[in-house]
């Protein structure tokens, strides 16, 4: 089983692979992107701009951008020299922000600012509040964007100086696309990913614990199930190893880590509280997006995901940034190799991994890469609820053989990489830690310390009511379980926001099958969702029997 999922180890080695995509030459000489002369201009035009008096009258739009936005009537602001997409310091008596403007010939009237819910609540702005709009400059990290797409480097306060502004709202979403799309084709030098993953961490909190070790374990994602991190947290745990397992809900899966872990207990708490946790029971398994850990990350995130863009650079410093957020020393890093997940190639799983290593080092985490069998889902539940069940059955002994060998592979290489046992001899300790009861203890200890009932029981755990038997229709060998079309169908039933929702495999890649026999169930929380889960199963169809006629030709 250890040899079907770990398919390679990188280590870090004195030789070093290549570094990191670096950035092609540059077509243009901007090395110098604004003198002390143009700094003192730029400065003297924003104190022209704030004695120019443009007042106008609130009115509150009741809706949620979550971005810093407002609208002008169409106009007035262009007769105030403020056009779409222009920043503006908005002022009022309780303080002010920088915002993005729309225009709008109707909505507003002259005289009239609209505000959405997200700034009028930063500000307290109420319905009628008497507010004043500053034209501002186009801030710096616009050059600094413009040097990159350009094919030139950046330097590390100017990565600082992109990431502040981020934070600030001074950039719009299409210069932050355009800064995305510049890194995608330009690709970053290790200096540029250093000094980007520690922009990061500044932009939000830290979890600082004063204790060693700290480790930690990430997981590139892309394969259903999967649920590692909540076997092998505990296992480390049970050794006196502190874990501060910050995780992710799901974006495109059928659940993430955290939307696991909370049917079985709160996920979302303040770094206060997670230290706490952490000190008390030595890990923790929570929702990273509550603690404002490298808050930065999940802006740029939010503007990743719709152009489906993971720059590698930027994937390196995402990861990190988290990871050096909570203090962490020690890491793994699950690479999943396959068909349908993020790394498709061994020469590319090998050179992600040799990156971490080496962008690791610089930040003083210890880092060992793991290149694990993505090809195929791993344990028998997709979703909440189902994924809870295979991980309660594994830690007292039982569950499915894939996630319970992957889970103590990862802890085992934890346990060494860390010095608490000699190489080869983490699998096995890890496994005796599951065998004895005392990581089903220590997740029983975590339960209760994050707010959950800690004499939980697998029956205890709700599925949905409504559910469909799933049958092979004829002969043959199942030579693929597809991922993604997995998830689909699982988010499709109503993963992950119905914990109680998902699929129950019953196959593995490479079981023969006759007609009858039992493929997966699927769960549903309403028979409206179940309908519309069964109808997905006929879009992505999931299982792929061995094909014998491959082609023919006369």
């Amino acid at each position: 089983m250890i040899d079907k999922i770990l398919k390679k180890v990188i280590k870090a080695d004195p030789k070093d692979k290549d570094a990191p995509e670096k950035p092609k030459a540059p077509n243009h000489n901007n090395s110098q992107i604004m003198s002390d002369e143009e700094k003192q201009k730029r400065k003297k035009k924003e104190e022209l701009w704030e004695q120019k008096k443009y007042i106008v009258q609130a009115h509150v739009i009741d809706i949620q951008t979550g971005k810093s936005i407002v609208v002008l009537n169409e106009t007035e602001a262009i007769e105030n020299d403020i056009r779409q997409g222009y920043r503006v310091d908005l002022k009022t008596t309780g303080g002010n922000k920088v915002c993005i403007v729309d225009l709008s010939k109707e909505m507003v009237k002259r005289g009239e600012i609209g505000v959405f819910g997200d700034v009028a609540h930063q500000l307290l702005i109420e319905e009628g509040d008497i507010l004043q709009v500053v034209k501002m400059e186009r801030p710096a990290s616009v050059d600094f964007i413009k040097k990159k797409l350009d094919g030139e480097g950046l330097e590390a306060s100017q990565i600082q100086t992109i990431i502040h502004d981020l934070m600030d709202n001074r950039l719009s979403e299409a210069e932050l696309s355009a800064w995305i799309t510049s890194t995608y084709i330009r690709g970053m030098g290790e200096d540029e990913i250093v000094a980007l993953t520690n922009a990061i961490v500044s932009s939000g909190n830290q979890l600082d614990l004063n204790v060693k070790p700290i480790a930690d374990k990430h997981c590139i994602g892309g394969v259903a199930g999967n649920r590692t991190t909540m076997v092998l947290v505990p296992i480390i745990a049970a050794a006196g190893i502190y874990i501060p397992k910050t995780s992710s809900r799901s974006i495109t899966s059928a659940a993430g880590t955290a939307d696991t872990m909370e049917v079985l207990a709160p996920v979302d708490f303040s770094v206060e509280e997670m230290k706490r946790i952490v000190l008390k029971s030595k890990g923790a398994i929570a929702w990273g997006g509550g603690m404002n850990l490298a808050s930065a990350d999940d802006k740029l995130i939010k503007i990743r995901n719709p152009l489906s863009l993971d720059p590698r650079g930027m994937l390196l410093a995402s990861i990190l940034a988290k990871k050096k957020s909570v203090g962490a020393q020690y890491v793994v890093v699950d690479i999943p190799l396959g068909r349908g997940v993020k790394v498709m190639n061994m020469d590319d799983a090998e050179a992600l991994g040799a990156d971490f290593i080496k962008i690791g080092k610089r930040l003083g985490i210890t880092i060992e890469g793991l290149i694990t069998d993505g090809s195929e889902p791993v344990g028998n539940g997709i979703g909440p609820g189902l994924e809870v069940k295979d991980v309660m059955s594994v830690l007292q002994g039982g569950g499915p053989a894939d996630l319970r060998t992957k889970s103590c592979l990862l802890a085992g290489k934890l346990f060494e990489l860390v010095g608490k046992v000699n190489e080869g001899q983490g699998y096995d300790t890890a496994m005796t830690l599951l065998q004895n009861g005392k990581a089903w203890a220590k997740m029983k200890e975590i339960i209760g310390e994050q707010g959950g009932n800690p004499n939980v029981k697998e029956s205890d755990i709700p599925l949905g009511q409504y559910k469909h038997v799933v049958k092979a229709d004829k002969e043959g060998k199942i030579s693929h379980i597809d991922n993604k079309a997995i998830s689909r169908i699982a988010r499709a039933a109503g993963a992950p926001k119905n914990k109680g929702a998902g699929i129950y495999l019953y196959r593995l890649k490479g079981d023969r099958v006759k007609p009858g026999d039992l493929l997966f169930d699927i769960y549903a929380e309403s028979e409206s969702a179940l309908e519309y889960a069964i109808k997905a199963m006929d879009v992505w169809k999931p299982i792929e029997l061995e094909k014998m006629l491959l082609g023919t030709m006369r």
